[in-house]
């Protein structure tokens, strides 16, 4: 009943101008309304949603054996870091035995063919072949060099390096273990074979990944697509790690609805690891404002506002909401940053603006 009479009062000295609210200081102690200054700020997040932790793909390799074979040692386990061409596991494999083999036998055609062409070269300059036979010994030579650089090239595509095949071509001593190696520098995501294994073909055997960089792929609402953009801030819940939209995906999930958004993370983030699920908060393009307690804020009409102390009362100010977290949201609107607002007491002062009566 206290309150219900001060509105009576108040409204009979509210402005026409519905901008302004005239009452006194006596008054606005009586409402028990209190003011503070506006505090500038740019990190309250437009929303949030869910997000999973990914490696780039062209920094990811599925390492496979390219031979059959029996695992016969692991020299690494999930978690370790390795280098480029550092064996990550052995293999005993026959087939390596006849693919060396047949490497040795076409080398060494190869180099009969090499003598066979000199020695025709040299007889035609003497007289004592026609140009026929040594044209047929270049084409029986360029056969012979052909398989001998196709035989090389299988072993390397097997699994041994340029210098373990100089050394078979030196010595001719074959060998059935095969070194797997990793073909990039990274870290051991995932150990797909044990000891003892038989593998066939093209079995994949490790994920490594080069973890230098990562992304966030994120599952944006529909709806929310239109606050989102290019080059807007991304940070991860609970934490200072902060990343930044590089790509919109241009199609709708249908299951949920959502739009998939990549955001590259600024630097080395500790902490975070690939196939997390993570939820982030999306920060908008360094946009500014003033963040203000929920409780400074008053709604009328599908509109904001915020009641900014003056000499006759209180100014009746709209604002924009830009975004919220919690119990605090971030506005923008005619406002300095040198004002002092209402932030306690909004609802008394609202509906003294309003008019008794007036809808909250």
């Amino acid at each position: 009943m206290f309150l219900y009479g001060l509105f009576i009062v108040f409204c009979g000295q509210a402005s026409a101008e519905l901008s302004q609210i005239r009452m006194s200081q006596q008054q606005i102690d009586n409402l028990d309304v209190r003011v503070a200054p506006l505090a500038a700020g740019s990190d309250i997040p437009l929303f949030y949603a869910p997000a999973r932790v990914t490696v780039p793909a062209d920094r990811e390799a599925l390492v496979a054996s390219s031979v059959a074979g029996l695992v016969t040692k692991i020299h690494v386990n999930i978690g370790d870091r390795v280098v480029k061409g550092q064996v990550l596991a052995t293999l005993n494999s026959p087939e390596l035995v006849g693919l060396q083999q047949a490497y040795l036998t076409a080398g060494s055609e190869h180099n009969l063919a090499d003598i066979e062409q000199g020695r025709d070269q040299k007889l035609l300059q003497e007289g004592v072949i026609a140009e026929r036979r040594l044209q047929e010994t270049e084409v029986l030579h360029g056969s012979k060099s052909a398989k001998a650089d196709e035989t090389r090239q299988l072993l390397e595509l097997a699994g041994m390096s340029v210098g373990e095949i100089k050394q078979l071509a030196k010595t001719k001593r074959l060998n059935n273990q095969l070194a797997i190696r990793s073909p990039l520098d990274g870290v051991v995501l995932e150990r797909l074979v044990v000891l003892g294994s038989r593998l066939d073909m093209q079995t994949p055997l490790f994920r490594v990944a080069d973890l230098s960089q990562l992304w966030l792929e994120i599952n944006i609402p529909q709806e929310r697509m239109g606050q989102v953009k290019i080059g807007d801030s991304v940070g991860v819940e609970d934490s200072g790690i902060v990343a930044r939209v590089a790509l919109l995906g241009q199609s709708v999930n249908r299951d949920n609805q959502t739009v998939a958004a990549r955001a590259v993370l600024d630097g080395k983030a500790e902490g975070l690891r690939v196939g997390q699920s993570v939820n982030v908060k999306l920060l908008g393009g360094g946009q500014t404002g003033f963040r203000v307690p929920n409780t400074a804020l008053a709604q009328n009409e599908g509109h904001s506002y915020v009641f900014v102390r003056n000499a006759e009362g209180f100014a009746v100010t709209e604002v924009s909401v830009a975004g919220k977290q919690a119990d605090v949201t971030l506005v923008n609107g005619p406002l300095t940053g040198n004002e002092q607002i209402a932030v306690k007491g909004a609802v008394a002062l609202k509906a003294n603006w309003l008019g008794l009566g007036g809808d909250e």
